[in-house]
């Protein structure tokens, strides 16, 4: 059912904008002359998807957050279970939303579901919104008639995704906001502080310590060159953005981050629990294992990992283990390709696969708590230098001024 957004005036004359759900133009002014607006405006609002959008075309953003998205397949699968038509169901969808944009994506779905087309056909419409894991889940989903149970399935894999997001973040914010605060007071003493102290240094007419004349320097640099600071960050920051965007770049940064202290073991534990859980996943709702291998190496974020499944899934095409590739690699640790081998001779992989993941997202917990013990110290240390290079090139000289004095 289309949504229109309109402008119009009340009987009293107040001025209102809102949005009317209804079959058409015509249905639409009638409702709304029924509630007593005098139309200005009306427009009926339309999504922009991938496939439809044109090269200028922009946004700003996500249109609709993986809690969104995880939130309204719940629904789905309750109003599916529940015998109701996926018709009506994504009429009470539309109406328990409040994004806007992800209202307009489902009354355009549910358009096209009423008008023939499937449900999976509907959704591969909106590719920024239901990724290929969503579309083809729901497509086996359609085909052997478990639509109810795939959903299910669905919403406990972009919960899953909700949660791991969500403590990548938690354990991120407190390192983050620490750096930020240091920075900002750092820059603080250097450019307001030091300059008023450099005088009385200058006023000495005396040879300054090495450490004074460096902090000097920096104060000198930042007060007069902070905008030169600024556009170069940006600017730096930009010039990494593209060459980690190409092919050298992306395989020398996957690479570094396999290698890095600290943060490989999280990056490695992360990519092996979303290949596990995603492939059980896939498989539990019936897609074959080649297209389930294509989906999964796509989600996969480093291209070292992506490689060693591309391999796996080449191995499986002519017949071969599945495990042998991800051992070959030595990127999956030896316990995932042991539990993956049990589980092709025993016939239960998307078991096996389900225990890895379970044991992984634990694992990855617990590592991201560590990883913010160890950055606190880290980070006090290292504001803790730089704070007392800053009082040793300020306290020297003042101690040599008490002494001429």
């Amino acid at each position: 059912m289309p949504i229109y957004a309109y402008k119009g005036l009340t009987s009293t004359g107040k001025e209102v904008k809102d949005n009317v759900t209804a079959e058409g133009l015509s249905q639409a002014k009638q409702r709304l002359k029924t509630l007593g607006i005098m139309l200005i405006e009306i427009e009926e609002q339309k999504s922009t998807s991938a496939k439809k959008a044109t090269a200028s075309s922009f946004s700003f953003g996500q249109a609709v957050s993986t809690e969104e998205l995880a939130l309204m397949t719940r629904q789905l699968a309750t109003l599916i279970k529940a015998k109701v038509q996926i018709v009506e169901a994504f009429n009470a969808l539309m109406d328990q939303t409040e994004n806007p944009k992800f209202q307009i994506i489902l009354s355009e779905i549910r358009q096209k579901v009423n008008e023939g087309f499937s449900l999976a056909q509907a959704l591969a419409d909106y590719p920024k919104t239901f990724n290929n894991v969503y579309v083809n889940m729901v497509e086996a989903g359609e085909a052997s008639g478990t639509l109810e149970v795939v959903l299910i399935r669905l919403a406990e894999f972009t919960e899953a995704q909700v949660k791991l997001a969500r403590k990548i973040k938690g354990s991120m914010t407190y390192p983050v906001i620490m750096m930020l605060v240091g920075t900002v007071m750092i820059s603080i003493i250097f450019i307001f502080v030091i300059p008023k102290i450099t005088k009385i240094f200058v006023s000495m007419k005396k040879a300054l310590p090495l450490q004074t004349e460096i902090c000097i320097w920096i104060s000198n640099f930042l007060t007069n060159w902070w905008w030169a600071v600024i556009i170069s960050f940006f600017v730096a920051w930009n010039l990494f953005n593209r060459w980690k965007a190409s092919v050298k770049g992306r395989a020398k940064w996957d690479m570094f981050l396999l290698k890095a202290p600290i943060i490989s073991e999280i990056v490695m534990m992360i990519n092996v629990s979303r290949f596990c859980s995603t492939l059980a996943t896939l498989l539990n709702s019936g897609v074959p294992i080649l297209v389930s291998m294509n989906i999964v190496k796509n989600l996969i974020g480093n291209v070292h990992m992506q490689k060693a499944v591309a391999d796996s899934r080449d191995a499986v095409k002519e017949g071969a283990s599945l495990s042998g590739p991800l051992l070959r690699s030595g990127l999956f640790p030896p316990m995932v390709t042991h539990m993956v081998r049990l589980g092709e001779k025993s016939g239960e992989l998307e078991t096996m696969l389900q225990i890895v993941a379970e044991n992984y997202e634990e694992q990855v917990d617990s590592k991201l708590s560590g990883l913010t013990s160890t950055l606190e110290p880290i980070m006090m240390v290292v504001m803790g230098v730089v704070v007392a290079f800053v009082v040793f090139s300020v306290v020297v000289p003042m101690m040599e001024l008490n002494t001429i004095r």
